[in-house]
């Protein structure tokens, strides 16, 4: 009886298994500008890397891809959707929004840029996390306010989760900043790849888990 209860007390202690891991590669496309793609930092520094890095840490079978474009705006990432819908990413993050507010591109056009997308990323299955972005009031207080407006909007219309502003507690600091005053750097981009972060990791996790399930059917 006590040889039992000592094997029974054995196999008790010992650590569960883990539960079954996806075996389909999942992926994430970071869609952005110069504040996705991390103008003139090395790659193991842009903020995408950074997340690579809490993905890897968490035990979260995803490779991240970086595809921001220094520069871009809304309408230049529509040309250049396919290719990111060509990677087949389970998880989108889509920061854009802030090079049109600097040429003070129209706020209906920048949404309706934003829309189609959302829409598009939404309809080949995959998740959006948007990034909340501001206008400087170069072009007017109004501009400023609708353009803040719009990224709620479509958080709402697109039932999306939205990041606040990724660059707040970066612009302004100048432990955060690069020498031009407006790009971050090595310290700014782990910033918001914490803030970004912060939103991302339950999405992750949440799609991890659904694609385990249909993998286990």
């Amino acid at each position: 009886m006590f040889f039992a209860v000592l094997i029974f007390a054995l196999i008790a202690a010992l650590p569960a298994e883990a539960g079954p891991k996806s075996s389909a590669p999942l992926k994430i496309v970071a869609f952005g500008d110069s504040l996705t793609s991390g103008h003139r930092l090395p790659q193991k520094d842009a903020y995408p890397a950074v997340i690579q890095q809490k993905l890897n840490a968490a035990g979260l079978p995803y490779t991240i891809v970086n595809q921001g474009i220094s520069g871009d705006t809304t309408t230049g990432a529509l040309r250049r959707l396919d290719r990111a819908l060509e990677l087949k990413p389970q998880i989108a993050v889509i920061e854009l929004g802030v090079n049109d507010g600097l040429r003070g591109v129209p706020v209906p056009q920048v949404k309706a840029n934003l829309e189609k997308i959302i829409e598009a990323f939404q309809q080949n299955h995959v998740e959006v996390l948007l990034c909340g972005m501001e206008a400087l009031p170069f072009n007017g207080w109004q501009y400023t306010i609708e353009f803040h407006r719009m990224y709620e909007a479509l958080a709402s219309k697109y039932d999306v989760p939205l990041v606040p502003f990724v660059m707040n507690g970066v612009l302004g600091n100048p432990d955060m900043i690069s020498e031009d005053g407006v790009h971050p750097n090595a310290a700014g981009a782990r910033y918001i790849a914490g803030t970004v972060w912060e939103y991302l990791e339950p999405m992750a996790k949440k799609v991890e888990e659904e694609a385990t399930k249909r993998d286990t059917r």
